[in-house]
């Protein structure tokens, strides 16, 4: 059997596999041993624990259960609703001041949590139910919550550049600085859009004449300023050369429990229980799959499948952006049935190598591939983000919020399309700051 022949049995199983909704974890490492059996017998049984072990033998991977403790501790606190009355106070007299205010605490909680569904869920609490109350429309207010919380997987910390770090051994700090730039212009693109789609429903929230006077606003900033120093002290200490990313992480999730504790009043041992419980639950989780999806890359290339497709690529001599766009066209697939952390696991084995091949920048790879992942979160028919929100008002019907999300969809893809046009827009803080790549 060609190597070919092999490589699209593979992809169909591992497809069915996915979408009977099996836990990606044990569906991939299922799958990679029944191949392996199939194709080199049980001789090669011996690798298989070796390899799921090694997947997860990497100091760089206690990061991951620190940046979710991170999260964690924040998304249990009323941090995400301080950042949006704080913003709101501030940005009140702009044109669809509210959502902005909204976007503006998504972008903010993301640098905070690193985890999308945390970022949406504890903005869009708050936000939502008030922009309603203020006469947004349904469409607005929850369509810009499901794409605000998208940004918890761009603007760094992001555990999704972790595992895409950890995956293809490229440097995860690059990554993070890469992320900033890009995290920025989608934030933009978001908010512009929504100030055109308020001004031209003319949408009023405030009666005429309203104003928080000087001491409201300043009165918003004291419990707030603490986790944005976390976030710069983060940045410092990962970008100083003081920290590793996972030094700095545990730094991080320690201070971000500190003050949790502080200016929340979070001692109780059902709030600590809740925050041990959610990083335990999501951490197990990713470095399961961070392990099976060693194992199933380690059988790809045993079986020569992604040398086989990267060779059948360069031979056919694709145009490099025609081959750029089908694999957008693929991950954007990809991310309506697979969650994040399963694709990148996943595809990176077979799509690095191709991506680099064709003269691509791996740093810059990472971002186009982040942004298609956000894709997938707020895009059915998986989209989490919209079924967090569904669940946080249930009397807005799924439709009318995918409805909200799509012109958020084209945000992104308008964003992918500027980063190929302008790829420095990612390159250029890392090359900046810690030298040109190789």
């Amino acid at each position: 059997m060609t190597p070919t022949t092999q490589g699209a049995i593979v992809i169909i199983v591992t497809l069915l596999a996915l979408f009977s909704g099996i836990p990606v974890a044990f569906g991939l490492g299922a799958i990679s041993i029944v191949f392996l059996l199939i194709f080199h017998g049980f001789s090669s049984l011996h690798i298989v624990a070796e390899t799921f072990y090694g997947g997860l033998d990497d100091f760089t991977l206690v990061a991951i259960p620190m940046f979710v403790m991170m999260g964690a501790a924040i998304g249990s606190s009323p941090a995400g609703k301080d950042l949006y009355e704080a913003l709101d106070r501030w940005l009140y007299r702009l044109p669809g001041g509210l959502v902005i205010s909204n976007i503006g605490a998504c972008a903010l909680f993301a640098a905070l949590t690193g985890s999308s569904p945390a970022c949406c869920a504890a903005i869009g609490k708050m936000g939502i139910p008030e922009m309603r109350r203020r006469g947004y429309p349904d469409e607005i207010a929850t369509g810009s919550i499901c794409a605000g919380g998208t940004l918890g997987i761009l603007i760094p910390p992001s555990i999704t550049f972790i595992l895409y770090g950890i995956a293809t051994e490229t440097s995860i700090g690059r990554l993070f600085l890469a992320g900033v730039m890009p995290g920025i212009l989608l934030t933009a693109l978001f908010m512009l859009w929504t100030l055109f789609a308020i001004w031209r429903r003319g949408v009023q929230t405030h009666a005429p004449g309203f104003r928080f006077t000087w001491r409201q606003k300043f009165q918003s900033v004291p419990k707030i300023a603490p986790f944005l120093a976390i976030i710069v002290a983060v940045m410092y200490a990962l970008y100083g050369g003081i920290a590793t990313p996972s030094e700095a992480a545990g730094v991080g999730a320690a201070f971000c429990v500190v003050l949790a504790v502080v200016i929340y009043r979070m001692w109780h041992a059902k709030d600590w229980w809740q925050i041990l419980r959610d990083t335990m639950r999501e951490s197990v989780m990713i470095l399961m799959i961070i392990a099976a999806a060693v194992l199933f890359g380690y059988m790809l290339t045993s079986l020569y499948l992604t040398q086989t497709l990267a060779q059948s690529i360069a031979d056919a001599h694709f145009n490099k952006w025609a081959l750029m766009a089908m694999i957008n066209v693929f991950l954007l697939v990809c991310g309506f049935f697979i969650p994040p952390a399963a694709i990148i696991l996943m595809t990176s084995p077979i799509l690095f190598p191709i991506v680099t091949a064709a003269g691509f920048d791996p740093v810059w790879f990472g971002v186009i591939l982040t942004i298609n992942m956000e894709i997938g979160l707020i895009h059915p028919p998986v989209g989490l983000n919209i079924y967090i929100v569904n669940a946080i008002a249930p009397d807005v019907p799924v439709q009318r919020v995918m409805w909200g999300t799509l012109p958020y969809v084209a945000c992104m893809m308008l964003a992918i399309v500027i980063l190929c046009v302008f790829p420095q827009i990612a390159t250029w803080l890392p090359d900046t700051l810690m030298g040109p790549g190789h």
